[in-house]
């Protein structure tokens, strides 16, 4: 094989220059660096740019087959664009995503079009990159890829809490309301019923998830059972829904509790209902007879009491989470309602208490903490749930719907929904 060694070859006449022939192959051995300094044609990369890593913040003239980041934060300038050639290319993207407030304009060379028009063009959309591709004098210079760095999505984790609202309590010597539904995936903490700590749900960007904050129960009216509460749940396109199950409603005299996230109580003479696995308790039942004491509401934490005496029972416990920074208990039992005796008290986390079939005063389960309400007379209604989302603040999008209470603790951003709303990721 022979060698020629030269600094320079050029052609004999005329500006082309021929290596070799068809069919033969021209190899450029591993390690050698090729510097275009003039314009590259026929390689099967028109449409396409090499980014300069040297970031522009002044006006410029443009090569052709290059793609620059621009960074306007001191102020607005220009890309020359250079004569235009058939396949050449030319790209720019906002290096500080400032483009918004300080505009980049393109303006062509000489004569030379863009988009079929000779006046120069701005760019003003925060974070874009556009890739410009000379394909006659008629159009000149037009858009070939057009993009945001918001349009890269990645999933991230966020944990929750998720209360739903809490079951009525029975009128008419009746039980406590069971509490609403419990589940949570923070820092390894129980969900309701003594379920495990859930995984962590993924969001992925620019999806739009879906918050529902169930409300509670109605008292039941005289003899009647109450009503149970309605579920809380996070959805949305590609997430499998995560629901909390409203809290049962608990029986009035002589009638038993419902199912719930966690059981109503029997009224008097009533049986209580059991929780759902892994949300909330059983509701206890009340003494036997016409005429006494209803059982407790079941709660997230501990079931329900159970009455043996005119006595009411006092309401299950709920569960305490540190998910918004502090500890805070929600999701109470109601306490059962009595004859003349003593009412139960409701379960920690604002579960309602009990009232005295000839004096009332029964109340109603805490806003928002998904408590059952107290039975007997008077007003107890279940208490309304919440969702509560807690993120990485790096990946919270600031998107939200429903006003949502937002605040921080430490790295992370805490949402909580007081009523439905909204996310988008």
């Amino acid at each position: 094989m022979s060698k020629i060694e030269v600094d320079q070859v050029d052609p004999q006449s005329g500006t082309t220059l021929t290596l070799g022939t068809s069919g033969d192959t021209v190899t450029i051995p591993s390690g050698v660096t090729i510097n275009n300094q003039g314009t590259a044609t026929n390689f099967g990369a028109t449409g396409s740019a090499s980014w300069t890593s040297t970031i522009k913040t002044a006006t410029f003239t443009a090569v052709a087959g290059e793609g620059y980041f621009c960074n306007t934060t001191a102020g607005s300038f220009t890309v020359n664009l250079p004569a235009g050639s058939a396949g050449a290319v030319v790209a720019v993207k906002d290096y500080a995503g400032t483009f918004d407030s300080n505009n980049l304009t393109i303006a062509a060379n000489g004569s030379d079009k863009i988009g079929g028009l000779t006046n120069d063009v701005l760019l003003a959309t925060e974070g874009i990159a556009v890739t410009l591709v000379f394909i006659d004098s008629t159009q000149g210079w037009l858009v070939t890829d057009s993009g945001l760095q918001s349009e890269l999505t990645r999933p991230y984790t966020a944990d929750f809490l998720i209360i739903a609202g809490g079951g009525g309590g029975g009128h008419n010597y009746g039980g406590g309301g069971g509490a609403g539904g419990y589940r949570t995936s923070f820092n390894s903490e129980t969900s309701g019923g003594g379920g495990s700590s859930e995984s962590a749900t993924t969001f992925t960007g620019g999806t739009v998830y879906t918050i529902t904050v169930g409300g509670g129960g109605a008292m039941a009216s005289y003899a009647g059972q109450g009503v149970s509460g309605v579920n809380s749940s996070i959805s949305g396109t590609g997430l499998t829904t995560i629901t909390s199950v409203g809290g049962g409603g608990a029986g009035g005299n002589l009638a038993n509790g419902i199912v719930g996230g966690s059981g109503g109580a029997g009224g008097s003479g009533g049986t209580g209902a059991s929780g759902t696995a892994n949300q909330g308790y059983a509701g206890g039942n009340g003494m036997a007879g016409s005429g006494n004491g209803g059982g407790g509401g079941g709660g997230a934490g501990a079931i329900g009491a159970t009455t043996s005496t005119r006595d009411g029972g006092n309401g299950g416990n709920g569960v305490a989470s540190t998910i918004t920074g502090s500890s805070v208990t929600r999701t109470g039992g109601g306490g059962g309602g009595d004859w003349s005796a003593t009412s139960g008290t409701g379960g920690s986390g604002g579960g309602g208490n009990g009232g005295t079939q000839s004096a009332g005063a029964a109340t109603a389960g805490a806003t928002n903490t998904g408590s059952g309400g107290g039975g007997g007379d008077g007003s107890g209604n279940g208490g309304s749930g919440v969702v509560i989302l807690r993120m990485a603040t790096s990946d919270y999008s600031g998107t939200t719907s429903g006003s949502p209470t937002i605040s921080t603790s430490g790295s992370d951003t805490i949402l909580v929904y007081n009523s439905s709303g909204s996310y988008t990721a």
